[in-house]
């Protein structure tokens, strides 16, 4: 009986210690709207991204999500102010390949790591597409090759240096052997920004992540050449994928969104999220939504969003180490 006791002792005393442990107010979280910020401008994937997840999400949380843009430096300004953030998951990031991937690897003197963020969950992912302003002589990718290669085509858009938008140009330029500074790179403060610059015929190509581009290309704005899934996307069913056009390396060229907050969030916080994200892996208009935009729903667990990016970030390093020698 005296064993009982003192073993039953032992397990309130733990008890007690471990919901001590848990923040003040992590318990019940939420318990007030959760601000999501978008790292981009208006009109980006990491913009959508977040204004889809803000419609969706409330009615798991019981509260609002507020989605806010706070763009600059390739997504670091709106990824540092996360980073900063206070640790009761109250802001949160709609996370994006260029703020969590791209720009750590291309740039190690940014404020934060790739690595250190609370990895929520991934939500969905989205192929790129190479495409030209719908008026333009470049009908076809044989046609956009053979003028890049003879120094016909020579500026790009993107949403700033280190981004998707930019490696992929990059990437395209080492696979097809040339010199990457044979075409010269023009940055914007986010991806909406870098497709109104293609729209209006003020650069002549753009890599973006579907989800950016399909209105203007379903407008009649832009023409996509190729795209990055394995086989033909059912969004755009006459683009050649890369790998048809004999680029099966471009492949590598990929976006995703996710939901990330600052580091060390309370387990609360993390266990509420994983179910909210597992209800939106169900959600009809959650679904729809992102597929709308040309985006593949991909919901997956923290510790898979965290390989998926340690992989992608180590791709990336491993281009900008090859291009910059």
């Amino acid at each position: 009986m005296h064993k009982l006791t003192k073993w039953t002792t032992a397990a309130v005393a733990a008890t007690v210690l471990a919901v001590a442990a848990i923040p003040a107010g992590a318990a019940d979280y939420p318990s007030r709207p959760i601000t999501l910020v978008a790292p981009y401008g208006p009109g980006g994937a990491a913009d959508l991204h977040a204004r889809i997840v803000a419609g969706t999400a409330p009615k798991y949380l019981n509260h609002a999500v507020l989605a806010i843009n706070k763009a600059g430096a390739a997504g670091s300004i709106g990824a540092f102010h996360v980073v900063r953030a206070k640790k009761d998951g109250y802001t949160l990031l709609s996370a994006r390949v260029g703020s969590n991937a791209g720009v750590p690897a291309f740039n190690p003197s940014i404020p934060y790591k790739w690595d250190q963020f609370t990895f929520l969950g991934l939500t969905e992912r989205n192929p790129f597409v190479l495409v030209v302003n719908a008026k333009s002589d470049i009908k076809t990718f044989k046609d956009f090759e053979a003028g890049i290669k003879a120094g016909k085509i020579k500026t790009y858009s993107s949403a700033g240096v280190g981004t998707l938008l930019h490696l992929a140009a990059l990437v395209m330029a080492d696979d097809m052997g040339l010199d990457p500074e044979q075409v010269t790179h023009i940055p914007f403060k986010g991806g909406g920004k870098a497709r109104a610059a293609i729209v209006g015929n003020q650069v002549h190509f753009l890599w973006q992540n579907l989800s950016g581009v399909i209105g203007a290309i379903r407008g009649g704005q832009l023409r996509a050449l190729a795209i990055t899934t394995g086989k033909r996307f059912k969004a755009v069913p006459d683009v050649p994928t890369v790998r048809e056009l004999g680029y099966p390396n471009m492949e590598a060229i990929i976006g995703w969104s996710g939901i990330f907050g600052p580091p060390g969030l309370p387990k609360p916080v993390v266990d509420k999220w994983v179910s909210v994200l597992a209800s939106l892996k169900k959600d009809r208009a959650f679904n729809k939504l992102i597929g709308n935009l040309g985006s593949i729903p991909d919901i997956r667990s923290p510790a898979d969003t965290k390989a998926f990016v340690k992989n992608q970030y180590e791709t990336f390093k491993k281009v900008v180490a090859k291009l910059k020698k």
